[in-house]
């Protein structure tokens, strides 16, 4: 039993979170799949359905909430997604583009450069300002 516990306790130090270098190479492989660039590797497929997963879920997890804040009566007015039909494939590129740009080894989170892209990608048209 103790065994048990000692390789449970190894293998969770070992778990590494989603790295910013492991979503670049995912949504690149997302891209292509996007562009219907064949590939016979089932690996690359895995690698663009983690990247579409995790940026859908990001943008729902932003979507819950907004709305949990607007049943405060505020608005958190980061970005604003469109009701477009190729979203995904938006969604990906404008990770792509961002991360693209930001330099190898970064300490950033993940998740702080996918709100990033999204903030810069899909603006909201309505200012934060309260109405008054």
């Amino acid at each position: 039993m103790k065994y048990l516990w000692l390789l449970l306790a190894l293998f969770s130090l070992s778990a590494q979170a989603y790295t910013p270098d492991e979503l670049r190479g995912d949504c690149q492989a997302a891209e292509e799949l996007f562009a219907k660039q064949k590939n016979s590797d089932p690996l690359q497929s895995i690698r663009s359905a983690r990247c579409i997963a995790y940026v859908a879920g990001f943008a729902d997890g932003y979507a819950v909430s907004d709305y949990l804040a607007g049943q405060v009566g505020m608005k958190l007015n980061a970005f604003c997604l469109p009701n477009d039909p190729d979203l995904s494939m938006r969604l990906v590129r404008a990770v792509v583009i961002h991360v693209e740009r930001v330099p190898p080894l970064t300490t950033m989170s993940t998740a702080t450069l996918v709100a990033g892209a999204l903030a810069k990608a899909f603006p909201c048209a309505e200012a934060l300002e309260s109405k008054k």
